[in-house]
């Protein structure tokens, strides 16, 4: 049986298991919860959401599970020099996507008002209602965000691609630290280099952190299975995190087109692209992605590239246009097995009892 460890006491959980937060609508509560009732910790990726819908979203996980869980949030929302464009500026990158929208015969998007959520703002909401965990990618909160944590006994988990950036969240007082490499799916959550010079491997990754910081850390980076966390935990991490894993259950808010198209993938099958979002991500590769890594214009700037390509997305998952979605995929997509997210923490639990 699994012995409790530091990290496990410390978020009062009973398995070293938790589940990665997905952003863009693809966690759900129904997925949280089935995690934390099952005693690992089920996270919510909320960086889209706006602070009175982190308001909603805290309170109705309370409705559905008395267990911790996190809620997570990019404390970079923007990338230098992009918080805001000029309508003429809108216009100019409308330009290379113009083709994409005509092929979906939808509309094309007009200048809003602002392309992303505050952080500040979306803190301050989740600090007022005090879930047990505050996760967070893309950079460091301010000093008295968590201090403020601290005095409301809000835990904190930081994410780090590099060692410098482990040591950086750990002389910062966050709790505990993410060691991410680089064979994860979704965004590379690098803050101190660019991405693509932060590409360091779980293996190599999580030992480095664990001998750099005294904070107990979490290994990540395409664990799907038992043999995955145990090997983080021999490493000398203390829990596992599992996103493509949980992303391939029905309780996620993935499309039945995803889910399916991550377990017809093979580990090789898989590239990091700015394609979908402007920063850096694995994904299923398909025609967007190639055709935008063709462009000289594109892909733009994080939150601009996401504004333009997030309604082709949606357009083509309603019709299963495989050539537009973003299907996030880790490189252990060959080792799912479950599309229930309870038979996937009943057989982690089990194998992590023998």
């Amino acid at each position: 049986m699994f012995q409790p460890n530091r990290l496990t006491t410390l978020l009062n959980i009973k398995h070293p298991i938790i589940q990665g937060p997905f952003g863009g609508n693809l966690s759900t509560i129904d997925l949280v919860s089935a995690v934390s009732n099952a005693g690992g910790l089920g996270s919510y990726g909320a960086h889209i959401l706006p602070p009175e819908e982190i308001k909603k979203l805290i309170k109705n996980i309370r409705n559905v599970t008395a267990q911790p869980f996190a809620i997570n949030l990019w404390v970079s929302n923007y990338d230098d020099g992009f918080a805001t464009i000029s309508e003429t500026q809108f216009e100019a990158y409308l330009e290379p996507f113009k083709p994409f929208y005509d092929e979906l015969k939808i509309d094309y998007p007009v200048y809003p008002e602002t392309f992303y959520e505050n952080f500040e703002d979306q803190v301050e909401a989740l600090i007022e209602m005090s879930p047990p965990v505050f996760s967070f990618v893309f950079g460091v909160p301010d000093e008295a965000i968590l201090k403020e944590c601290k005095k409301r006994k809000i835990l904190t988990i930081g994410a780090a691609t590099t060692v410098d950036e482990a040591v950086a969240l750990s002389d910062a007082g966050v709790d505990i630290i993410l060691a991410t490499g680089f064979e994860a799916g979704g965004h590379r959550v690098a803050f101190q280099k660019p991405a693509e010079q932060s590409l360091i491997g779980t293996l190599a990754l999580v030992p480095q952190v664990v001998d750099a910081v005294p904070q107990p850390v979490i290994a990540a980076g395409s664990i799907s299975d038992a043999r995955g966390i145990k090997a983080a935990l021999a490493l000398g991490a203390q829990a596992a995190q599992l996103g493509t894993a949980f992303l391939a259950c029905t309780e996620s808010g993935t499309s039945n087109l995803h889910r399916q198209s991550l377990f017809n993938n093979k580990a090789e099958n898989t590239v990091l692209s700015r394609s979908f979002t402007g920063r850096l991500a694995r994904f299923i590769p398909n025609e967007f992605i190639l055709q935008c890594e063709n462009c000289p214009e594109l892909p733009l700037p994080f939150p601009i590239q996401s504004f333009f390509a997030s309604p082709l997305k949606l357009a083509a998952a309603k019709t299963s246009t495989m050539k537009f979605t973003s299907h996030y995929a880790g490189q252990g997509t060959g080792l799912l097995k479950h599309r229930s997210a309870f038979d996937l923490m009943d057989q982690l639990i089990t194998d992590l009892s023998n």
